[in-house]
């Protein structure tokens, strides 16, 4: 029998990429570059359907850095308040939020 929620289930255009920056986060420490990759990540995939692998490993990486979502979102507005996280090299007017 079919499970009716795996068979809705949407590929994101963005997975493969996501795929990589997560496998590469895991490596890593939670740093605020990588906190904020994390939070925006958590935005991204937050009530899509599908792409459950990708939401269970942030919610591993969430735990892993001992974190609720709630206090990496707090953390990520500071961090934000504080500076430009995602500023390209050598333009000070253009962040890269891709």
């Amino acid at each position: 029998m079919n499970n009716p929620a795996k068979s809705s289930d949407q590929q994101h255009p963005q997975a493969k990429k996501d795929r990589e920056l997560i496998d590469r986060l895991r490596q890593e420490n939670p740093t605020d570059f990588n906190l904020c990759e994390l939070a925006r990540l958590r935005i991204r995939y937050h009530n899509f359907p599908g792409a459950r692998e990708i939401q269970g490993d942030l919610d591993l990486l969430l735990s892993q850095w001992q974190g609720s979502e709630a206090e990496l979102f707090a953390k990520t507005r500071q961090i934000h308040a504080k500076g430009k996280v995602y500023q390209r090299p050598g333009n000070e007017e253009q962040q890269d939020w891709s």
